[in-house]
């Protein structure tokens, strides 16, 4: 078997994470700010959820230093799953915060009140999106080079406040227009609704990615065309499996070569193939069984 880490280049991803945390406590200022000044509980359910943010970012590095350090005797296989607990974690702070803002808007819905100062708190929310969508976009650009699923889930999480401070800021602003102050409360439930859907798309990929989910279609089709492009050299496969683990992909196969042919043929052909599939796969871990071709299922 040969083995290989992602080469990423630039910035690690810990550096991204500590962008995260800096972003949100930033956040947190102007947003708790924001709702000091206009007593909006739909500004304040927008500060609960950067609130979120922030513990979800912490959790997402110290889930990115496990998930670099290199196998040990207990883990031989690395600890990249670790990232996948930041992802199920950020998901259900999104659910506790979502049942808090539920909380807060419900006795403000019976109970409706003006909001004040409306351009300093405008303000200061509409910088606060700014920062948190900078911040995402960054992040999901970190997640793609460097195949992290916990930036991944940090990025999407902060695009999910991002379009949530845009729903309160539209209804603060029908607020404004219409003077029914029962639209702030409303604007706040739809925000918890819509952030618990978010949270329950980040719990259910990272359940799959601990119960070891395939790679992406995308992915394994790559894999199987390099696999169809060795059958020039005679040889052939079959019994491909594949499984995610953070940014590592593992790949079994059989690679079925003709049984006239020597172990040291034989072996240096699998090498051409598993570094052929590490190439093209990023984190991709590749292990070929050699079997003769006559052994071929359903041969």
């Amino acid at each position: 078997m040969t083995e290989t880490m992602p080469s990423t280049g630039g910035r690690s991803a810990h550096h991204y994470a500590w962008l995260s945390i800096a972003a949100a406590i930033a956040t947190i200022s102007l947003k708790l700010g924001a709702w000091w000044v206009t007593g909006s509980v739909g500004l304040l359910s927008d500060a609960l959820e950067s609130v979120v943010n922030l513990a979800g970012a912490g959790f997402a590095l110290w889930m990115l230093l496990i998930a670099s350090t290199p196998p040990d005797d207990k883990h031989p296989w690395g600890h990249s799953k670790a990232e996948y607990f930041s992802s199920g974690f950020e998901g259900t702070l999104i659910f506790i915060a979502s049942l808090a803002i539920a909380a807060t808007a419900i006795p403000r819905l019976l109970n409706p009140q003006p909001i004040g100062s409306l351009d300093i708190g405008l303000a200061l929310s509409v910088l606060s999106t700014l920062i948190n969508f900078a911040t995402a976009q960054t992040l999901f650009r970190a997640a793609r080079r460097l195949h992290s699923v916990a930036l991944e889930a940090d990025a999407r999480h902060l695009m999910t406040d991002v379009w949530t401070t845009v729903g309160v800021l539209a209804g603060i602003g029908m607020v404004a227009l219409t003077g029914w102050h029962w639209l702030d409360p409303v604007i706040a439930l739809l925000v918890a609704g819509h952030i618990l859907k978010e949270g329950a798309h980040l719990m259910q990929g990272a359940v799959g990615g601990l119960m070891d989910e395939a790679m992406d279609p995308q992915e394994q089709a790559l894999a199987v065309s390099i696999l169809d492009g060795f059958g020039t050299r005679g040889a052939q496969w079959q019994n491909l499996r594949t499984r995610r683990a953070g940014r590592e992909r593992f790949l079994h196969l059989d690679l079925l070569v003709p049984p006239d042919w020597t172990v040291d043929h034989a072996h240096h052909l699998a090498d051409e193939v598993e570094a052929a599939i590490m190439a093209a796969i990023p984190g991709a871990h590749v292990t070929t069984h050699v079997e003769p071709l006559h052994l071929k299922a359903g041969h």
